[in-house]
């Protein structure tokens, strides 16, 4: 199968990888490839000949600037496949994307959402909840030199290799037309996930739980964990930070 990933990041080069070792025929485009979604340059020219479309893209910014630029660049993207002959559309999302409008960030993926499924095009969304490899970031956001501030979200993160393995089933098969949720194995706090990864880490600050702290402080209640039908992974947290 002839299949388009766009985006080169960490999960579009993984995607990639995992794609071509399963035998099917893959692009990547971006930025590097000469592929601007936000111009549409490139895109006409990459998509020739391309059946599946797998949209890992992610904005530059987290605030209301990522609303214009999953608007322009979904609304190019469908407009190229369409011209191509594009049969599926994927693209990764987040759980519980429609449940936090607080934030920017989700607010813009949620159009993301929205504009893929008004589209022509077949579609698939694969909504994965947060990765294990943002754990660390997300920390950073609210840590000093004394401790680490963090609200008591639940969550239940997901190794990014487990991510890709979720698309390249997706992309490899029929459209949905709807979401695939997909999630770890376990289920944590966020504050519980800052004690673990600083006790792998073998750094001695204490967690403090404090519901106003960094970007999930805006999330409500159970938002961001999966629902009943969600594919779940087999990687543990706790084994991939002791990998």
């Amino acid at each position: 199968m002839n299949i388009t990933v766009i985006g080169a990041g960490l999960i579009g080069s993984q995607l990639a990888e995992k794609l071509t070792a399963q035998g099917h025929d893959v692009t990547v485009a971006s930025l590097s490839s000469g592929v601007d979604l936000l111009t549409g340059a490139g895109l006409d020219k990459v998509l020739e000949g391309t059946h599946t479309v797998v949209n890992v893209t992610n904005s530059p910014t987290f605030d209301e600037k990522s609303l214009d630029f999953f608007r322009t660049t979904v609304t190019n993207l469908l407009a190229a496949g369409e011209k191509a002959g594009v049969q599926h559309q994927v693209v990764l999302s987040i759980v519980g994307v429609d449940q936090v409008p607080q934030l920017d960030y989700y607010r813009a993926k949620a159009l993301q959402e929205e504009l893929v499924r008004a589209g022509r095009t077949p579609y698939s969304v694969v909504r994965a909840t947060q990765f294990f490899e943002f754990m660390e970031p997300t920390m950073s956001w609210t840590s000093d030199e004394t401790a680490v501030r963090l609200p008591a979200t639940p969550i239940q993160p997901i190794a990014s290799a487990d991510v890709v393995a979720a698309l390249a089933a997706v992309a490899a098969g029929e459209p949905v037309n709807g979401n695939v949720e997909v999630a770890g194995p376990d289920a944590f706090t966020l504050d519980e996930i800052g004690r673990l990864t600083l006790d792998a880490r073998g750094d001695a600050r204490p967690v403090i739980v404090d519901d106003q702290a960094g970007l999930f402080a805006a999330v409500q209640g159970d938002a961001l964990t999966p629902g009943p039908d969600a594919r779940l992974a087999s990687t543990h947290y706790r084994d991939w930070l002791n990998g």
